[in-house]
């Protein structure tokens, strides 16, 4: 039982890329929680995905014990690792209220970035003691008087005591350590209320089923107790728990302000929701602890085996990924084109392609994923509301009242360079401008508001494109709006590919359709046959091309003399054409099913 007045809880704020992983690293090594033989760099990062790609997908928790040089008093220092990217915000705003205090990470070199200002903002709300810290102050380019006005200017910051940092050279990790004991506060520790414990994460162990992280708000929870998930309604028996310090350490019991894991042998993860309450259910508290949402996906595609036969090892390997990842959904999906798949729930796109990359790397698998889209709500004509995930699913024009799409916030951060560029790719992408405020005279803030169709298209590359990757954005789901929208169809030789079909703006139906078709020509091997490739809009023709047919020269054995002869070979030719086109069926490529992401208006 460790007095509550010596206990911290907190949890370290970034953009990607900013340092947090290399923070938490110098963090671990201070306090003496690393052997040297046990250090590798990033260590909470545990995902081969997440250290390759700079992210943080999953939260940690790291109990350090660090004597403090002021006082001599020995604390017990709980690090929250939180994702940083802007798909997972709600892990984020879990992870944040499980803390008192967050450290705030700024590059000295690049300065506040989008998802620097988000986090901060979620971190205010759960009302957190920040403290600014200037990382990588070691580089060349570092601008740390710079950064710290930038700071206090966006983020309302008082900056006087602002700790100067570099992670990789083990400059100032002392002075965070110190700081984070004088400033953040101790929890409010109730042992006497009945238990209630905060869940912010929960992942699957092949060896003891679901483990689940817990910071206890209120009471305690002791091993052989059984516990109920509020949420869920569920009931189980503790077998174990223990807190990570950073090798799991077994514990007896969780006094409230402690943070640790907890095993009760849960065989699925949908049992155990992230922002959940846990409590005892010989005693269960009768109200949760706010903030609880069920995560919506927002993002949806297809995805298909290229080939059939591994069908049912790509049902297993998202069964797999499901044990992890509660926020992924999945149901069967079968296409006339592309044979049976699934039909998947994402959080936003970074989301799509960390599972789209797990399946093909954790599973081996080769796949094909559709044109990505989001939820529309459909008002019939009877007065019933669809929620559509699939644009094949969409209802005949007669029986729709209306129709409405989801719109994003996005909040851009770039250099003032690249402002044109950024302010034409919005307004071509239908959006809606709110604001822009220059932080420096280098730096500018834009705010838009945008339909979320034209953001899963390309709107990422290109933004990273035109800002040649100086950009940073930060999104979040506004509202459902009312739209004029159509379904666009492919159709090859008169037969619509539905995997090909989206849901489109009607301002952009013509162009799209032109591109497409275009690009299809380039994609579509040629035939014995001419092949039609046409876009439509229900039964009128938008746009066409037309891909000729490979012929022979019948006419080549025959010498001068009477034209009829050749007349005669030609017109059997033309027959035999028309034969194999009635019978003959035309290969899509795969390529033709990505083209659509790439496909410019």
């Amino acid at each position: 039982m460790v007095d509550p007045r010596f206990i911290r809880n907190f949890s370290i704020i970034a953009h990607i890329d900013h340092g947090k992983s290399t923070l938490a690293d110098g963090l671990l090594a201070h306090t003496g929680a690393l052997a040297d033989r046990e250090k590798k760099e990033q260590f909470l990062d545990n995902m081969e995905l997440e250290r390759e790609r700079g992210i943080t997908i999953k939260a940690q928790t790291v109990c350090l014990t660090y004597t403090s040089v002021k006082d001599g008093q020995t604390y017990q220092i709980n690090l929250i690792d939180t994702p940083g990217h802007v798909d997972f915000s709600y892990e984020v705003s879990r992870s944040l209220a499980a803390c008192e205090g967050a450290i705030l990470v700024v590059d000295a070199a690049q300065g506040v970035e989008a998802q620097t200002l988000a986090n901060v903002y979620l971190a205010l709300e759960n009302n957190l003691e920040i403290i600014p810290v200037l990382n990588k102050i070691d580089l060349p380019s570092a601008d740390p008087e710079g950064v710290k006005k930038q700071i206090e200017d966006t983020v309302g910051l008082d900056c006087s005591e602002i700790i100067h940092a570099s992670a990789k050279e083990k400059i100032g990790i002392a002075d965070i350590l110190e700081a984070v004991i004088a400033k953040v506060p101790p929890p409010k520790a109730n042992r006497d209320l009945t238990p209630r414990g905060l869940i912010f994460d929960s992942w699957f162990d092949a060896y003891q089923g679901v483990v689940v992280l817990v910071r206890m708000m209120d009471g305690i929870i002791k091993k052989g107790d059984r516990i109920k998930f509020m949420a869920t309604d569920r009931d189980y028996e503790v077998l174990r728990m223990g807190k990570y310090t950073p090798f799991p350490l077994p514990i007896e019991a969780l006094d409230s302000g402690e943070v640790g894991f907890i095993i009760c042998g849960i065989k699925d993860i949908r049992d155990v929701k992230v922002g959940d309450t846990v409590t005892s259910s010989k005693n269960p508290a009768t109200i949760p602890l706010p903030g609880f949402q069920k995560v919506k996906p927002m993002v949806f595609a297809g995805i298909f085996p290229i080939v059939a036969s591994e069908y049912q090892n790509l049902k297993n390997a998202l069964d797999k990924l499901c044990l992890n990842d509660s926020s992924l959904t999945f149901e069967v999906e079968k296409s006339l084109a592309l044979g049976f798949g699934y039909r998947c729930g994402f959080l936003g796109l970074l989301h799509m392609e960390i599972v789209q990359e797990r399946l093909e790397r954790e599973f081996n698998l080769s796949l094909i994923t559709t044109a990505p889209t989001v939820v529309y709500r459909i008002t019939k004509t009877d007065g019933t509301v669809l929620m559509l995930e699939n644009p094949s699913g969409m209802p005949e024009e007669t029986q729709i009242a209306k129709m409405e799409e989801p719109y994003v916030k996005v909040t851009l951060h770039t250099p003032t360079e690249y402002i044109g560029g950024l302010l034409k790719l919005c307004e071509d992408k239908r959006g809606i401008q709110v604001r822009m405020d220059y932080v420096t005279d280098k730096k500018v803030i834009i705010e838009y508001k945008l339909p979320m169709n034209e953001m899963v298209m390309d709107f990422y590359d290109r933004l990273k494109s035109i800002t040649k990757g100086y950009a940073s954005l930060e999104y979040e789901f506004l509202s459902f709006e009312e739209a004029d929208l159509v379904k666009l169809d492919i159709l090859i030789n008169g037969e619509p590919i539905d995997a090909l079909s989206l849901i489109v703006h009607t301002s952009k139906a013509q162009n799209r359709g032109r591109a497409l078709t275009e690009k299809m020509k380039e994609l579509i091997p040629r035939q014995q046959y001419q092949v039609a490739i046409q876009a439509a809009i229900g039964a009128k023709i938008i746009a066409r091309e037309t891909l000729g047919a490979i012929r022979k020269d019948v006419t080549a054995k025959c010498y001068g003399g009477d034209i009829s002869r050749k007349r005669k070979l030609l017109e059997k030719q033309k027959e035999g054409k028309k034969r194999m086109k009635q019978i003959g069926s035309v290969d899509v490529p795969q390529e033709a099913f990505l083209a659509i992401l790439k496909v410019e208006e």
